[in-house]
């Protein structure tokens, strides 16, 4: 909260804040009378979470010892407690009957270890904690998937009912109300209802203001410019900053669900940044953001439309076919399976891999299989099927669950409880910004890869008529992982790692899916252990590597750079028959969810016919007759074509034409300010976009 909006509660009277309550309460109806009129649409049991607990009643019931030996151990430790409860009201110092574990956020407040009330309520809290979690630990007759999702949901349940996140029993709330008078409850309640209503009656907690960030601004600035794109991605290719590079290009491939500008946040702990600053041409896919009209997109379309066809352009903007190659998290997943898929075809065009946090062998995805079990995948397909994509805020909500006090109930607490306005974070407004699934490919993702875990069985996936078998892949990799992964558990990526036949290194940083793979050499943060062999079992190998201190980056280098090539002079982005089509990061990375997804044609220009380049991948890039090139002297076509213009895409294109302008000339003849007016006059979805530059580059066309 603002120091300006502090000193406003300190000096509101009750009669002020009763008006305000009047009002939010009457917001209150208003939404949830709105809630009341859809929730028949709604599933109200998404996890199916009343079968689980079923099971587990069940199983209770059929071992009656152990209820009664868990309940007298509560009754013995509350009574212990209340005895140590009243000796310190008297002044009589005890030691306590149960603490919180080391590095629990949630009771730093100084009230929670020198008032007696409030010491009493949080052992009372932890006590039952303890209670609940013996109950549902090693349940007998309960499948391992059903008593993990008893374990999993019975400890949000846990993290739901701690005693901080309620306003009686928090001691800095209570400090504040009184401080404040009460308005941080009238404005938390307001945020609160302003996070209801942006989730249409679902409560969307904000994480960080995000209004404080602009892509290519103060976020996601490293300076590049995108050299091709279809309906699939954007390529970025970045400006180099070392008078020489690797002759072998980097082609990086991050995940379709998130954003790639995780690794270019800000200059500090930008990984790209890093990556050329050591000389590498570094290329990097950034994905569409589907809208419903991609329902029929497949794994197949992402595979060859994405990263063969990538391959393709680096291979024709480098001028060499050997190149070396990074996935992120499920863009390894990818990239793994298109790896198999081009040796099957002859091509070797990918000459490394590096794998983020990647598992291809999901036997064990840790806590995240609580989420994908058949009823839930069904669930899932019916709602795809209606809307044509997964949004992506619903797996995100998955993955907050996983850290639930640290990405939930704080910021309960911050904004609803104490009455704060969220803080500008740039993780978290990344974090924030996710994106959508198609319905085809999601489906097909879910079910081969985690439920039916088909990936890791040589043959088990057909792609295009092509058995994929990770077993063929002979090419150096690295596999970087993170020991406190809750994504992508480490001992999950090791057994991947397992499935290579070539030279494989393994590196297990500190921290978990983000920070540890985020982690500049310049932070000196976390630590590292690698090793060359890997033994069947992790925890052998894992006693065995040798601990680094610091980023695990500068490591990687050294295994990279003598798989990289001579040195040449820098590519230039956009100097080749490739031009620069706009500025980095790009247009795809804008769309926000909320937003309408234009959908892009292709843009490419033939690539060169070559032994390595399979007849699909040829195929996937090669050019429709309408489709045009940037060139140094672009000659305009019979019929112009508006998306040659920086800034528009298809969907905008057909508006301009629709309103009289359909040729460069017309546009050239506008002045900016017309175009925003006319922009502006279509709705508040056209409002992102900027025509200053369109009448002139209209006129360079001319």
């Amino acid at each position: 909260m603002s120091e300006s909006t502090t000193e406003e509660m300190n000096t509101l009277g009750f009669t002020s804040l009763a008006e305000g309550l009047q009002k939010n309460f009457k917001r209150v109806e208003d939404v949830m009378t709105d809630f009341a009129k859809s929730y028949e649409d709604m599933d109200m049991d998404p996890f199916n979470l009343t079968s689980a607990y079923q099971e587990w009643l069940a199983s209770v019931g059929s071992n009656p010892q152990k209820l009664i030996e868990a309940n007298l151990a509560y009754m013995q430790n509350a009574t212990t407690l209340y005895q140590q409860s009243v000796m310190s009201v008297l002044g009589i110092n005890a030691e306590p009957v149960v603490t919180e574990e080391k590095g629990d956020r949630r009771f730093k407040h100084d009230d929670w270890a020198e008032k007696p009330v409030f010491g009493a309520i949080k052992q009372s809290y932890l006590l039952a904690s303890q209670w609940m979690r013996g109950m549902v630990s090693d349940m007998e007759g309960l499948d391992e998937q059903t008593a993990q999702k008893v374990k999993f949901f019975t400890e949000r349940y846990i993290d739901a009912m701690s005693p901080t996140n309620f306003a009686v029993t928090n001691p800095a709330v209570i400090e504040k109300t009184l401080e404040t008078k009460g308005a941080n409850l009238v404005h938390g309640l307001r945020n609160m209802l302003e996070d209801l209503e942006r989730g249409k009656g679902q409560l969307q907690i904000r994480m960080t203001d995000a209004e404080a960030f602009e892509l290519g601004k103060n976020v996601a600035v490293t300076p590049g410019k995108v050299v091709f794109q279809n309906r699939m991605f954007q390529l970025i290719q970045y400006t180099p900053t070392t008078d020489t590079v690797f002759e072998k290009p980097l082609l990086v491939v991050p995940p379709w669900i998130n954003k790639f500008y995780i690794m270019d946040l800000q200059p500090k702990n930008s990984l790209l940044r890093w990556l050329i600053s050591q000389g590498h041409t570094v290329f990097v896919v950034s994905w569409i953001n589907p809208d419903e009209s991609y329902r029929d997109t497949t794994f197949e379309d992402y595979m060859k439309g994405g990263v063969i066809t990538a391959v393709d352009v680096v291979e024709q903007i480098s001028g060499v076919s050997e190149i070396n190659s990074i996935g992120y998290c499920i863009g390894g997943t990818l990239l793994t399976s298109t790896l198999a898929y081009m040796k099957s075809k002859g091509d070797m065009r990918i000459k490394s891999a590096t794998f983020f946090t990647t598992m291809l062998d999901f036997s064990d995805p840790g806590e995240l299989g609580v989420f994908i079990d058949q009823e839930q995948i069904s669930s899932l397909e019916v709602q795809m099927e209606k809307d044509g994509y997964l949004e992506g805020s619903s797996m995100a909500g998955a993955f907050n669950l996983m850290r639930a006090n640290d990405l939930i109930w704080s910021f309960y607490i911050n904004n609803y409880l104490l009455g704060n306005d969220p803080r500008p974070f740039d993780l978290l407004y990344w974090n924030s910004d996710s994106t959508r699934m198609p319905a085809k490919m999601h489906s097909w993702y879910l079910r081969n890869m985690y439920l039916d875990n088909r990936l890791c069985k040589p043959g088990g996936l057909t792609i295009d008529g092509v058995p994929i078998d990770v077993s063929t892949i002979d090419i150096p990799v690295c596999f970087a992982s993170t020991v406190e992964d809750h994504i992508a558990p480490w001992k999950s990526t090791y057994a991947g790692a397992q499935l290579f036949s070539g030279d494989v290194r393994f590196i297990l940083g500190g921290s978990g899916h983000i920070a540890g793979v985020i982690n500049p050499p310049e932070a000196g943060k976390y630590g590292f252990r690698l090793t060359d062999g890997l033994p069947d079992d992790p925890d052998a190998w894992a006693s065995k590597a040798e601990n680094h201190p610091g980023s695990w980056w500068p490591e990687w280098q050294n295994w990279i750079a003598p798989q990289s090539g001579e040195q040449i002079e820098a590519r230039i982005p956009g100097s080749g028959k490739f031009k620069a089509l706009e500025e980095a990061p790009g247009s795809y990375v804008k769309a926000r969810i909320g937003v309408p997804a234009d959908e892009p044609e292709q843009i490419a220009a033939t690539p060169a016919a070559t032994e390595a380049t399979p007849e699909p991948a040829q195929k996937e890039a090669s050019v429709k007759p309408e489709t045009k090139v940037a060139t140094d002297k672009p000659e305009a076509p019979a019929k112009d074509d508006l998306t040659v213009i920086s800034g528009i895409g298809p969907a905008l294109a057909r508006l301009l034409q629709s309103k009289g302008i359909s040729s460069y000339a017309d546009l050239a003849g506008k002045d900016p300010g017309e175009i925003r007016e006319l922009l502006d006059n279509e709705g508040a979805k056209y409002k992102k976009y900027n025509p200053s530059s369109w009448p002139e580059q209209a006129k360079s066309l001319l």
